[in-house]
């Protein structure tokens, strides 16, 4: 199934008119992010957006405080959007480890946050970045002592970022396979290109050889396929083009 990051329109509000667009552009799923349902009036409003354009949400990013403070409501929340998966997205970097051992605790960390969710019948994992990709000095890998540390974590694998932490992802995608439950579907514009846009890409229009990478992720069983743009200059345009090449895939 191919969502769309709801994340890469939030400077183009208001959010019914991108669920709209998103709507007649093709698209037939959704992820969310925090800010979305960050009070009860919010998730009422994307409760509606869904429902008037028949769009589905069956991934979600929550944050790990929201998780670790608030796990109940957060099920309601699932419960209420249709949310099917949930992963944490993120660490601030003053609170990010340092040493292999530090990134196991922080597995064990999310494991501990993901177990009411996961008791209540949801999926639970994280999602990267580059930084669990770059060595620590001892030579570990952080994202490899972060799965360590947390052995019934899922894996929402955002390609580009692994890209950009310098790793092979296609490497990744045959040794976790079955660990991995979506994948974040977004482009590297070639260098010193699409400066305005932070240096990325309409999906397809970029360096990123999305062909071989979706035929190995689907060969690892992932069904959610999520295309994201951190800085679009147009939602729009971003969101049809993308749409478009991935088809082809």
């Amino acid at each position: 199934m191919f969502s769309y990051q709801l994340y890469s329109s939030r400077n183009f509000p208001p959010l019914q008119a991108t669920l709209d667009m998103l709507a007649k552009a093709g698209y037939a799923a959704v992820e969310g992010y925090g800010a979305l349902y960050a009070d009860a009036a919010a998730v009422d409003a994307m409760a509606e957006g869904l429902a008037a354009t028949g769009l589905k949400m069956p991934t979600a990013h929550f944050g790990l405080d929201q998780l670790e403070g608030d796990p109940a409501g957060c099920v309601a929340i699932a419960r209420r959007l249709g949310i099917e998966r949930l992963y944490c997205p993120w660490v601030h970097p003053d609170l990010r480890p340092t040493t292999a051992q530090g990134w196991r605790d922080f597995g064990g960390r999310l494991e501990r946050a993901g177990a009411p969710i996961r008791a209540a019948g949801l999926g639970f994992g994280w999602h990267n970045h580059d930084f669990e990709f770059i060595p620590l000095p001892d030579g570990t890998i952080p994202m490899t002592a972060l799965l360590e540390g947390g052995p019934a974590l899922e894996w929402e694998m955002d390609v580009a970022w692994v890209i950009k932490g310098k790793a092979d992802a296609l490497h990744w995608i045959a040794a976790e396979r079955g660990r991995i439950t979506a994948a974040h579907v977004k482009d590297i514009a070639a260098p010193g290109e699409n400066a305005a846009e932070d240096g990325w890409a309409d999906v397809g229009h970029g360096t990123v050889d999305w062909r071989a990478l979706m035929a190995a992720l689907r060969g690892a069983g992932v069904a959610h396929f999520i295309i994201e743009h951190d800085n679009p200059s147009d939602h729009a345009r971003f969101a049809q083009r993308s749409l478009a090449s991935v088809k082809g895939y």
